[in-house]
């Protein structure tokens, strides 16, 4: 017979990405027993490029957490971001508008952070796990089977967390007539270059040009990420780095073009676009959080921090009902995150319907798109609308 192991937990927590790590946390300075179970390595997880734009909401679930002291002594306040199109760019002023910001912090650094505070509670991580699988989430008796360095281990709980992104075993573990797919890929993607560059401006660009989007963002004062959009059927391999700055001084205003300093990328990838939910997000025992729910485009700057958000109802309603025997934010979860996920849902889309070319666009789709950015530079009104959305809607 193979070797086996059981463990037992109150939580388990399927992924060790932000979200996991942060619900992890949450219930750990709660009191709640809670294990991880990651199918990567440490390594993996922590090299993975990712979103950097921290909402209010997102900086305070840190601070709750404890972990957000080299976050406040290295981020970088953003009071509002640019947007560019016509060879003009115009800033949109979130302080003035509604006296929120939003933080520069990579999630890399995020991570860094929170796999540090794991390690420092001495809660349980596993990573590197091979096989993974939920059972009986449906009953009163879940469990998590994995295997390990040649182990299979089967994990006794309570509550599964499923925080394993897109393409986990969380989702893809409940049957297809308990759960409804709604989706939009869009036909191009954005290809990204980091570079130890300083960044173009003291705030991002959005850039909006007849041959594609372009973005202008950075990791720190001498760390810059920059996006231009490319078809979705282009290879990051078919870009030199000389193509892609070419590229993207194109499609910046003459000021930004002049002002971009370039260098070798220290990595370049291609990130499709897509809008995609699940619901409901509650089978049973197992509550799905973050990109196992949903994505977003990252035009909006909402992945991260509405994992974060969904990461905060669940562990506020697993604390309620280990410390006050109260069921309601578990039994509202769904309902709760998927409010402000079809909110986020909905910017994402028009800030990426606003910004991109779209390939199939006729004359009269591309007048209404100048329109609706020269409308929204001249309207304090819209202004607003999109400070009040970019900065994170109240929870």
């Amino acid at each position: 017979m193979a070797p086996h192991g059981t463990h037992a937990t109150r939580v388990a927590i399927v992924g060790a990405g932000p979200a996991g790590l942060l619900l992890g946390q949450l219930l750990t300075v709660a009191g709640i027993d809670n294990l991880i179970i990651e199918q990567r390595s440490a390594d993996y997880v922590l090299g993975r490029i990712r979103a950097g734009i921290l909402e209010c909401t997102t900086v305070e679930a840190l601070e709750r957490t404890g972990v957000a002291a080299r976050l406040h002594e290295e981020g970088l306040k953003h009071h509002g971001i640019e947007l560019s199109f016509n060879g003009t760019r115009h800033r949109i002023d979130f302080h003035a508008l509604i006296g929120r910001d939003v933080t520069v912090y990579g999630q890399t650094e995020v991570t860094r952070d929170l796999m540090a505070a794991r390690q420092a509670s001495g809660m349980p991580i596993v990573y590197e796990a091979e096989s993974v699988s939920l059972h009986e989430f449906d009953g009163s008796r879940p469990s998590v089977q994995y295997r390990k360095d040649g182990v299979t281990h089967t994990v006794q709980c309570e509550f599964i967390a499923g925080c394993d992104g897109f393409h986990g075993v969380s989702r893809a573990s409940v049957p297809e007539p308990s759960k409804q797919i709604f989706e939009r890929v869009y036909p191009f993607g954005w290809l990204g270059v980091l570079s130890d560059t300083p960044p173009v401006a003291d705030e991002l660009i959005y850039a909006s040009h007849p041959d594609g989007f372009a973005l202008c963002s950075m990791r720190s004062m001498t760390r810059s990420r920059y996006y231009v959009q490319v078809p979705s059927t282009e290879k990051a391999g078919n870009w030199s780095d000389e193509r892609f700055w070419k590229t993207l001084r194109s499609r910046l205003d003459p000021e930004a073009a002049d002002a971009l300093i370039t260098g070798p990328s220290i990595e370049k990838s291609i990130a499709p676009l897509r809008s995609f939910v699940c619901e409901p997000m509650r089978y049973g025992r197992l509550f799905l959080a973050g990109d196992a729910a949903h994505i977003v485009p990252p035009t909006g700057a909402k992945g991260l921090n509405l994992a974060a958000s969904d990461v905060l109802y669940l562990a506020d309603g697993l604390i309620a009902h280990y410390q006050e025997h109260d069921a309601n934010g578990l039994d509202q979860y769904s309902e709760t995150c998927l409010r402000r996920i079809w909110k986020a849902e909905r910017f994402s889309w028009w800030m990426t319907s606003l910004l991109h070319s779209f390939p199939d666009a006729d004359v009269f789709a591309r007048r209404i798109q100048q329109a609706e950015l020269d409308y929204l530079v001249g309207s304090e009104a819209a202004c607003r609308s999109l400070a009040e959305n970019y900065v994170g809607l109240p929870r």
